[in-house]
């Protein structure tokens, strides 16, 4: 039977709604990635004011770049760091930081606009209406802490700090995870809602399901957390030592571990300590989704085997690229490809843990089936 107008309306803005969103997942993934080569190329400390209106307009003349070169020049950044770099060189980083702002004005307008259309026409459901209000929030809320990260490396020392660092990469994932979480759930109705019931060994409720999702969790929280740690091995370029593999210099435990003071400190300021906890944890997050690749290739429904497919080679492809990176003394090249494919690692296992919540149909209430038949 054909859908009821009203119902089958319903799925077309769902629908719309759902390409717009996944528009803004790629508009956050481009914006990470832009913000990782910023960061190798040691471009992000090239604008030194931030202007949310007028900074929206990059130097046109001569005498605008001058303008601009001579507030970097009186930044720590070029005292220590880059002093005698010429106008040339200047404008090389100026662009990077510069792409990397403006992706974020776009994701703002690429936000707002569209949502105030679909608003004023009725096409969001209400209770859609909060968590894109969120996503709106977070979506400020990021910028100001980019900007507050940005200040960090503009008094005295000449380097952002790694909390700051982490705490943006962080709440970029967040906002992306939002995203998509809420982008497939407008395309696949019933799933992901963590809803269980049924007897198939693929089913969210059966023990084996249920063992399935909790797994893909498990493995998604690890993802996560390796891509933070991530961040700290990027704000205190711990790429740069120990450039051996599977051995850190000649043992397996540097002798300079927990070298910071206190030494609990040691995993988010001192480099040896950095690269260590992320080589342990991306090994464990490789057997990791490995093993529920195993598990899920065998009990897991169709889309949900897709995803976890994806997330094995992913996963696989993520090693090599890391101890390329590591090897070769941390390539631009290789690096920006190591953290764009930590995005596509962690979006499939998202996938893959969404489509486990996948809602079963309902069993038919007792006393209403064909009648017994009496003797």
């Amino acid at each position: 039977m054909p859908s009821p107008p009203l119902q089958s309306e319903s799925r077309r803005h769902a629908r719309i709604i759902a390409a717009w969103l996944l528009l803004g997942c790629a508009l956050v993934a481009a914006t990470l990635v832009v913000g990782g080569v910023t960061r190798l190329t040691g471009s992000g400390l090239s604008m030194v004011d931030w202007e949310p209106v007028s900074g929206v307009v990059p130097p046109l003349s001569a005498e605008e770049w001058e303008r601009e070169f001579a507030a970097y020049r009186d930044s720590p950044e070029y005292r220590l760091v880059n002093r005698g770099m010429s106008l040339a060189e200047f404008k090389r980083i100026f662009w990077f930081e510069y792409a990397h702002r403006m992706l974020g004005r776009v994701i703002g307008l690429v936000f707002i606009i569209p949502f105030a259309v679909f608003l004023l026409r009725r096409m969001i459901p209400r209770s859609l209406i909060p968590r894109l209000l969120l996503l709106f929030a977070l979506g400020g809320a990021q910028g100001l802490l980019g900007w507050w990260m940005v200040r960090s490396g503009l008094v005295d020392i000449p380097r952002v700090s790694p909390y700051r660092l982490t705490a943006h990469l962080a709440l970029a994932v967040l906002v992306y995870a939002l995203t998509l979480w809420t982008a497939l759930s407008l395309l696949r109705p019933g799933v992901g809602d963590g809803v269980g019931g049924g007897a198939g060994d693929g089913d969210p409720g059966s023990g084996r399901g249920a063992g399935l999702r909790r797994g893909s969790a498990v493995v998604l929280g690890l993802a996560a957390l390796t891509l933070l740690s991530g961040g700290f091995v990027a704000g205190l370029d711990a790429g740069l030592i120990y450039n051996t593999f599977p051995k850190m210099g000649n043992g397996w435990i540097p002798p300079d571990l927990f070298g910071a003071t206190p030494w609990w400190l040691s995993p988010f300021e001192d480099r040896t300590t950095a690269q260590f906890n992320h080589r342990i944890l991306a090994i464990v997050l490789l057997a990791g989704v490995t093993a529920h690749w195993w598990a899920c290739a065998r009990r897991a429904p169709a889309p949900a085997r897709t995803w976890a497919h994806a997330g094995f080679a992913a996963a696989w492809a993520q090693a090599a690229l890391g101890v390329a990176t590591l090897l070769l003394f941390v390539p631009i090249s290789l690096a920006a490809l190591h953290q764009a494919n930590a995005l596509v690692l962690f979006t499939a296992l998202l996938g893959v843990t969404f489509e486990l919540g996948a809602k079963p149909p309902r069993a038919a209430p007792r006393g209403r089936g064909r009648p017994r038949r009496t003797r």
